[in-house]
């Protein structure tokens, strides 16, 4: 047994516990708290097995999304979650989430770290209908949180249908049905007086 490898492996998968505490500003579909990260990477992988036949493209390798959708926010562990309304902290956003990457991913063994560092930055890049169809979901669950407590944080924060449109665009290229769906949620929500335009 290789016993700093699995050092490393342990010192990651501790590391990683912080992600329980970095919370974000989607509240649970029962309003009782904000949701943390790891509460949505899981639900993002669920999302994945449940509807991987309405990815844009057929055949698409779920376990790679599953992977991307459970490691994509780890980053935030030291960049913290930037809310996607919040231009002023989208700013330097890139920046602090590689800098973390570089730190967190670099806890592994080289080969591991290499691979979820290139899983990353797939998602991110949104090149691969992995990545794009793994993006949809990151974009459609928050979608569905706000959906179900009345639009809770799209009040809170004043966003209005525009910019809930601009930011759900991406779906429409990983999950075109999904991207229907989408857009009669957001039609519902200002109908129902959650969304205002």
């Amino acid at each position: 047994m290789d016993s700093e490898r699995l050092k490393r492996q342990i010192d990651f998968i501790v590391e990683i516990d912080k992600l329980k505490h970095i919370y974000r500003q989607t509240i649970l579909m029962d309003g009782s708290r904000n949701e943390n990260d790891a509460e949505h990477s899981w639900h993002l992988a669920v999302m994945a097995v449940l509807l991987s036949e309405y990815a844009a493209e057929k055949n698409i390798d779920v376990l790679r999304v599953i992977k991307m959708v459970l490691i994509h926010d780890l980053v935030e562990i030291d960049a913290g979650d930037t809310f996607c309304y919040d231009e002023k902290g989208n700013e330097d956003k890139a920046c602090r989430e590689q800098k973390a990457a570089d730190r967190i991913f670099n806890i592994l063994p080289p080969d591991q770290a290499k691979e979820i560092h290139d899983l990353w930055e797939e998602f991110e890049k949104r090149e691969t209908s992995e990545a794009r169809f793994a993006a949809s979901l990151d974009r459609l669950q928050p979608l569905l949180h706000n959906y179900n407590t009345k639009g809770h944080t799209w009040v809170k924060h004043n966003v209005k249908s525009d910019k809930v449109l601009k930011r759900n665009q991406p779906i429409e290229e990983g999950a075109p049905v999904l991207w229907e769906y989408v857009k009669e949620i957001i039609e519902d929500s200002i109908s129902k007086g959650y969304l205002q335009r």
